[in-house]
């Protein structure tokens, strides 16, 4: 997916907090970039500051967070103001996995990440396709190419 100015768009991806968990991503990294996306991947372990500068340096489009080991409602907390604070506030944020720890309804928990200023967020097991799917939507205003919803 490319940006009007041609340029190929660019999603900053990573693992956040202490969570070691890489798989998602890799599979996310290449599932993204077979659909033309630029994909900048942090790996595992990222702070917001490491998210943050990467979007800044990178002219990012998206920030894409994977949190598998259940903490991701503390290690989330916070991102969309360091956003602000550097000045892109309006980059869509992303986030899926085992975000919480217990037994809390989905619906609960989504109401929690959405409060924190996150524009999508996943179950475990959410396929690539819907998040591709997501990111295309989302991101189609600022996009070249037109959205096709056939598009795998």
């Amino acid at each position: 997916m490319k940006r009007k100015d041609g340029q190929p768009m660019t999603l900053i991806l990573g693992v956040i907090g202490s969570d070691v968990h890489i798989i998602g991503t890799k599979i996310l990294d290449f599932a993204f970039s077979q659909q033309g996306f630029r994909v900048v991947n942090l790996g595992i372990m990222v702070s917001h500051d490491e998210f943050v500068k990467a979007a800044v340096e990178t002219a990012a489009d998206a920030i894409l967070i994977s949190s598998i080991y259940g903490h991701g409602e503390l290690d989330c907390r916070g991102l969309r103001e360091k956003c602000v604070e550097a000045g892109i506030g309006d980059i869509p944020l992303l986030v899926g996995g085992n975000l919480v720890i217990g037994k809390q309804s989905w619906d609960e928990t989504e109401a929690k990440f959405k409060a924190m200023g996150y524009d999508k967020v996943y179950p475990p097991g959410t396929s690539t396709e819907t998040a591709i799917r997501d990111v295309k939507e989302i991101l189609s205003p600022k996009a070249l190419e037109v959205f096709d919803e056939t598009a795998q």
